[in-house]
């Protein structure tokens, strides 16, 4: 076990090993207050960026925080390291990678460069990066990099943003869902997923909202994917059964016993992945799983302790569950980033920085990365901080954010996105939903000249057919 040093004026700051650094590094959050690992002090964090920043990165590769022998997480990530592709940034401390990732970013094609090295860097890697790296450099950097997945739509193109339209109901009464998908197709939301949580995991209610999704879709030719997100076991069963399974969902983790309380590990996410490939539904690619994740999430399960019980920040273990997001080659993966509530992200400044980190370090390692912007009641946050948070990360490239009708969802009980807030970035900034969808837009006359989408009455013709079906 190695010690680190940094020194601040007189004092020295000593940090146990290498999970203890990474901890102390990151900036206040208070989920790692609550699980007792933050730095004490401002001085004391910037002693431990300071020092995190001399490691150098083929430390990772032997000082692991969760242990090898007992978490197949690290397993994972330390059996499927690409040591070519780690080659020509093996000789790199964490400050030199961040110096090299802002000098690749301002090259004139700094994709190539990035996607080459993403399966030679560790989610410990990339967070220890990103502890050190300010917000505009998680937003140069991410913007920078380019990550495409296909199924019926194309996520990740440059120049685009997707949307998943989440037309929750606490009863999961099919009229209210299908007036909600109404309600955001009308605002051209969607190309990323329809997306449905159910109110309950039944493998019926679920089988009766993939039908209904299904049928809407095709009804209307509508070139996205559906998904009601129940437990991965249940979709299982209902592809067995022959259910209309577009994309299967799970949430995961990042460490093996967090995933444990999901009621998942990695083979049986890998299952899902075959099972859902097997029906061969996409148009224009394979990649059929949807993962969320979130900070928070192995902390709030008591599942975050790593070397010699030690506690692992919470950013830290989320990059993580990006490694076996990364195995499973996903069309969609999110940060639900503000929902597990102000026990980890206290307010909007933390929810903001972290939803760059998250995003940043999924598209680092290689993901089609999205961020639900999205906060509960109860905490510190507020529309102008999702507003925020929304335009940062569509200047840097994010693949897709989640909408709700009115920003409010009625089922979950936590504040999202409005489909009108996808409205407004996309027009400030100029950005495009997904080809296939953008095309069935303007072959319902819904786009202008400039590719916006055009102010129409909600039952005026092209539309009237859609609003009727409800």
């Amino acid at each position: 076990m190695t010690a680190y040093r940094s020194t601040n004026g007189v004092r020295t700051h000593v940090f146990a090993d290498l999970t203890d650094l990474l901890a102390k590094a990151t900036p206040l959050r208070s989920g790692d207050q609550l699980a007792g690992c933050a730095a004490d002090t401002d001085a004391e964090r910037a002693a431990a960026q300071w020092a995190l920043a001399e490691v150098p990165l083929t430390t990772f590769l032997t000082d692991v925080v969760v242990p090898y022998e007992t978490d197949e997480v690290t397993r994972l990530i330390i059996d499927s390291h690409d040591r070519q592709a780690f080659a020509p940034i093996a000789h790199l401390t964490v400050g030199d990678l961040r110096d090299w990732l802002l000098a690749v970013a301002a090259r004139e094609d700094p994709a190539t460069a990035l996607g080459a090295v993403a399966p030679g860097l560790t989610p410990e890697m990339v967070a220890a990066v990103s502890k050190i790296m300010r917000n505009q450099d998680l937003i140069a950097v991410a913007a920078a990099a380019r990550v495409t997945a296909g199924f019926r739509t194309t996520i990740g193109l440059p120049g685009r943003l997707s949307t998943r339209l989440q037309p929750n109901h606490p009863t999961d009464d099919p009229r209210g869902i299908a007036a909600a998908t109404l309600d955001g197709l009308l605002l051209g939301c969607g190309d990323a997923v329809i997306g449905v949580n159910p109110a309950t995991d039944s493998p019926r209610a679920t089988a009766d909202l993939l039908a209904l999704l299904d049928e809407a879709r095709e009804r209307f030719a509508i070139p996205t994917q559906s998904c009601v997100l129940s437990h991965i076991s249940t979709t299982i069963g209902l592809i067995e059964a022959g259910a209309p399974v577009d994309l299967v969902f799970q949430s995961v983790a990042g460490t093996e016993s967090a995933n444990a309380g999901f009621g998942v590990d990695i083979a049986l996410l890998r299952e899902g992945n075959e099972a859902g490939r097997s029906l061969r539904r996409g148009t224009v690619g394979d990649n059929v799983m949807y993962l969320e994740t979130g900070q928070g999430s192995a902390l709030s399960a008591n599942a975050h302790l790593g070397v010699d019980g030690r506690p692992v920040d919470q950013q830290t273990l989320e990059a993580r569950a990006y490694a076996v997001a990364r195995d499973l080659r996903p069309l969609l993966v999110n940060t639900v980033v503000g929902f597990i509530g102000p026990e980890y992200l206290y307010d909007g400044k933390q929810i903001i920085r972290a939803g760059l980190e998250d995003h940043f370090c999924g598209k680092l390692l290689g993901l089609p990365m999205g961020v639900d912007v999205c906060y509960t009641n109860h905490a510190e946050a507020d529309a102008d901080d999702t507003d925020t948070l929304l335009t940062l990360l569509a200047a840097a490239g994010c693949a897709f954010v989640i909408a709700v009708p009115g920003a409010d969802d009625v089922m979950l009980g936590y504040q999202s996105l409005s489909f009108h807030d996808a409205l407004y970035v996309r027009r400030l900034l100029g950005l495009r939903p997904a080809p296939e969808f953008e095309d069935w837009l303007a072959g319902l006359g819904m786009l202008d000249a400039g590719g916006g989408l055009r102010q129409l009455e909600p039952l005026s013709s092209p539309l009237r057919a859609l609003a009727g079906s409800r």
